[in-house]
């Protein structure tokens, strides 16, 4: 039988989903509103979608366990930020938004023993 996973001995995806859940805790604790989790297209997946007082924002959030693959910024390359711009254009086509936009960054670091060392949110992060 198989042993359940949790976030801080489970697989990438249970550390995946507890550090968005963690986030997006954090962004509703400052008054940002969750427009959609885990929002799928062709293209991929937005892991949260809100609104900041009149702007749509687009987060990724990056969760590591120590730094053995380097920090939860570094994981946002090049090639994970072009995805994140076409994946928000893909939401603006499929809901129609007037306003200003942006992709943001929150990276979590958590020690081994699942402890959270640090929540760094980054607004802006990524730009066209």
């Amino acid at each position: 039988m198989a042993k359940k996973q949790d976030a801080t001995h489970g697989d990438r995806r249970s550390l995946g989903r507890w550090g968005e859940e963690l986030a997006a805790r954090q962004l509703a604790a400052r008054g940002y509103t969750i427009l959609a989790r885990n929002w799928r297209c062709e293209a991929g997946e937005l892991d949260l979608v809100a609104q900041d007082g009149n702007s749509l924002v687009f987060v990724e959030v990056r969760t590591r366990r120590g730094q053995a693959l380097g920090t939860p910024e570094e994981s946002v390359t090049a090639e994970k930020q072009a995805r994140l711009i076409a994946l928000a254009e893909s939401y603006l086509q499929a809901h129609p938004w007037t306003g200003d936009w942006r992709i943001d960054v929150i990276a979590i670091e958590m020690d081994r023993r699942g402890r959270v060392l640090r929540i760094d949110h980054y607004e802006n992060a990524v730009t066209a």
